[in-house]
């Protein structure tokens, strides 16, 4: 009812599911993870940390160690099982995201055998230490996230520093495409570019810059491939400087040369994504149509998504997944098509300020019509 409420484009059915939640505990960030499907089998990553409401917009108790989890569904997003795999552990030192990092990680290394990305049970993870400067690392596994190899170092490609989050696409047995972010001249985030490995992940390749910003950042994307030469990537943008002129938004950028450049197709979301924005999850149906979805940071706190039949050219209204959520310490969604065409959406989420924060999941199809 409260969907119907705020805009007409409604999704044809909607089932919301807890897939984590702890009283006490702050979950947040699938789209600093990554999410992976086989089938029904689906697989999310996040961190859980001490919950504390702070000046800042994460209640999460910065002081304290943090996990890093991932939750299994073999049902399609019905039903979840939390996971926590000692070989998924970041390297010793430093911190991720701001929390310290929990003990037991192994040093980065280089990696020096190639990756089969075309392994039927691959799944990859990038990650970072800081959000401004990195360094960045990643993970790969051959079973479904059970275990992992890891991490391997990321090169900076000339930059100040690269902060990756998980954003690639597989094109080959040996060839990958990915999409991180740079640290920009002031050692601030960042501008998005497009890389390439031909050898199994050994040596990486810069190919193209995505998203500059001229004040604020370009971060993380969320990409897909149309074909052997089409490649699309969603944007988190923040423009200006203040909060009164500050805007925040999604844009939609194009290549036709394989990531070499990239062209501006369309402001998505049709007004400002909320106090300090919010990032991407881009899918494509089977049908042909783009769905987008993502986290609204101002009142009603939501998690919102819009369709495009025309590769991103225009969009239809807003879909408001859900509107209940009661600060805006939300979002960073990653969405997942299931077998059945239905759309799996995974985010962190509240019911208010004092809550502790929970991950989420969605389980919708748009109409036929949009």
């Amino acid at each position: 009812m409260a969907a119907a409420a705020l805009m007409a484009a409604e999704p044809a059915s909607v089932k919301n599911v807890v897939v984590y939640q702890q009283e006490g505990r702050f979950a947040g960030w699938p789209a600093n993870h990554g999410a992976w499907s086989w089938g029904n089998e689906i697989v999310v990553g996040f961190e859980s940390g001490v919950f504390k409401v702070n000046k800042g917009i994460h209640a999460i108790d910065y002081s304290q160690k943090e996990e890093h989890l991932l939750a299994r569904s073999k049902d399609g997003g019905e039903t979840w099982k939390i996971e926590k795999p000692l070989s998924l552990l970041p390297p010793p030192g430093g911190k991720m995201a701001g929390v310290p990092l929990p003990d037991g990680g192994k040093p980065a290394v280089e990696l020096k055998e190639p990756i089969n990305f075309k392994n039927k049970d691959f799944a990859m993870t990038f990650r970072m230490f800081d959000h401004n400067i990195g360094p960045s690392h990643f993970f790969y596994s051959y079973d479904r996230g059970k275990s992992w190899k890891g991490p391997f170092h990321m090169p900076t490609f000339g930059a100040k520093g690269v902060m990756t989050r998980t954003d690639y696409i597989v094109d080959g047995p040996r060839t990958m495409t990915a999409f991180i972010t740079a640290a920009l001249e002031n050692s601030r985030e960042g501008e998005v570019f497009c890389i390439r490995t031909t050898d199994g992940g050994v040596t990486w390749k810069k190919i193209g810059v995505v998203s500059t910003p001229t004040k604020g950042f370009s971060i993380m994307p969320s990409s897909l491939r149309l074909s052997d030469k089409v490649i699309l990537s969603a944007i988190r943008r923040m423009e200006g400087v203040g909060d009164d002129s500050r805007e925040n938004f999604i844009e939609l950028m194009r290549s036709d040369d394989n990531g070499a450049t990239w062209k501006l197709v369309s402001r998505v979301t049709p007004m400002k994504t909320g106090n300090s924005g919010n990032p991407p999850a881009m899918v494509r149906l089977k049908d042909g149509r783009l769905v987008v979805t993502y986290g609204h940071r101002a009142e009603p706190y939501s998690i919102r998504a819009r369709v495009s039949g025309d590769e991103g050219k225009t969009w239809g209204d807003e879909i408001i997944l859900r509107a209940d959520g009661g600060d805006r310490d939300l979002g960073y969604p990653r969405t997942l098509v299931r077998p059945d065409g239905k759309l799996v959406t995974i985010y962190y989420y509240n019911y208010g300020r004092d809550k502790e924060r929970f991950i989420g999941a969605t389980i919708w199809e748009p109409s036929v019509s949009r």
